[in-house]
């Protein structure tokens, strides 16, 4: 897996510190820990810079492609993926005494979510090795992700997903032509199912954390947060929580443009998990050690016994000085209703999980009425619906008739 990007100067161990020139198995070869790619900042310096950014009409993840793993661009995926809207919550920043707050609406990504950018460089990075299927473990996100970007490509993409999968997400997978293998177990179980499948087979694979360029990909949202800011460094980031990598790319997207002289301070980062699935911050608030927990919640994508990249999410909220909420699945599903109605921005629980932590920690009162402040939300609320209806409730039912219309109204209160 080695790289011919000449700013890619190799990789790092985020558990021993061990380097290695490339990431051909994927994780660390002495202790199994986790990679972060490494650079040249002095190299990338020469071609990123405010100005060169300013001038760069290309919109997507690949207009920062001077500091992405990638060499060769011919043949990635096509469909426009990241520069999704960043919006001043102006209402719920009313609700909640914040004056400076914004959403982040990466459900607007061409699969209805945050993953794509992972995949956009994974998928680009297995096109520049020349591999011919690509594997991936996902509660749905990733995998829908992954189906999406390969369509068209020639590449082959076999997922495998917890039987308990929502129903949308699998859709997406098989409209896209992926190879869909439905594994009557959790998430964890199939995410070891696919590192097994992985040696048998030689599949490229995918997996979140395990494949250290899906952090690349997840850094470039953390740009687009500082070219929207209008080159001003948010103070408190709020992510959603689940296997760890979104919130270490945020992290090292945010270190990257420090590194570079493209922002003079960095921001704290906020964690927030289901409470069923809190491995993360209870590693966090004690020893740092990761330990399983039941992963239960309703708030699929997040929902994760072991989170694969657990070690660099801790780490990355000690290096941010931040801090860890976790929050209950009915606090989720309020969010989501709350979001929708207040801001217009329709997220799924995974999605909207940061702005149930943002509500608790303001209410506790760890966010300052003017710190700028970003919340999340990771993906778009029709990939479940279910949740969405456990959320709001059902409809009227009434017959087509004028005088049952205005007795609904009347007992209702409808006006």
């Amino acid at each position: 897996m080695n790289t011919l990007n000449s700013a890619l100067t190799g990789f790092k161990c985020i558990r021993c510190g061990k380097e290695t020139p490339d990431a051909s198995t994927y994780v660390c070869p002495a202790c199994s820990g986790n990679l972060d790619a490494v650079y040249d900042y002095k190299a990338v310096k020469k071609t990123l810079t405010r100005k060169a950014l300013e001038q760069n009409p290309d919109k997507s993840v690949w207009r920062y492609k001077d500091i992405l793993p990638i060499a060769r661009y011919k043949g990635v995926p096509i469909v426009h993926i990241g520069w999704t809207p960043l919006y001043k919550a102006e209402r719920l920043g009313q609700d909640l005494g914040l004056a400076n707050l914004y959403l982040k609406d990466d459900g607007r990504n061409p699969s209805g979510s945050f993953k794509d950018r992972a995949g956009a460089v994974a998928v680009a990075k297995a096109l520049e090795l020349g591999e011919k299927t690509i594997t991936g473990a996902s509660t749905g996100n990733a995998a829908s992700s992954m189906a999406c970007l390969t369509a068209g490509l020639g590449v082959k993409a076999i997922i495998f997903v917890p039987e308990k999968a929502p129903v949308a997400k699998i859709a997406q997978l098989l409209v896209f032509g992926a190879v869909v293998i439905a594994v009557k177990g959790t998430y964890d179980q199939a995410f070891d199912l696919c590192l097994k499948a992985t040696e048998e087979f030689g599949w490229y694979n995918r997996n979140t954390g395990h494949n250290p360029f899906t952090r690349e990909g997840k850094k470039t949202c953390s740009f687009e947060l500082i070219e929207q800011l209008g080159w001003d460094c948010p103070d408190q980031v709020f992510v959603p929580v689940g296997d760890g990598n979104i919130i270490s790319g945020i992290w090292k997207g945010f270190k990257d443009f420090h590194a570079l002289g493209i922002i003079d301070r960095l921001p704290r980062l906020v964690a927030v998990q289901a409470a069923g699935s809190d491995a993360v911050k209870r590693a966090f608030e004690s020893d740092g050690v990761i330990r399983p927990v039941s992963g239960d919640t309703l708030a699929d994508s997040i929902s994760v016994s072991i989170p694969r990249d657990g070690e660099a999410a801790v780490k990355a909220l000690k290096e941010s000085g931040g801090y860890a909420v976790s929050v209950t699945d009915d606090e989720i599903l309020a969010a989501m209703r709350d979001t929708a109605r207040r801001e217009s921005v329709f997220g799924e629980p995974a999605g909207v999980t940061a702005v149930a932590g943002l509500r608790k920690a303001a209410a506790q009162g760890l966010v300052k009425s003017n710190e700028k402040t970003v919340v999340l939300v990771t993906g778009n609320g029709l990939k479940d619906v279910a949740s969405a209806m456990k959320a709001v409730g059902k409809p009227y039912l009434i017959a087509p008739d004028a005088g049952e219309l205005k007795k609904l109204v009347k007992e209702q209160d409808i006006r």
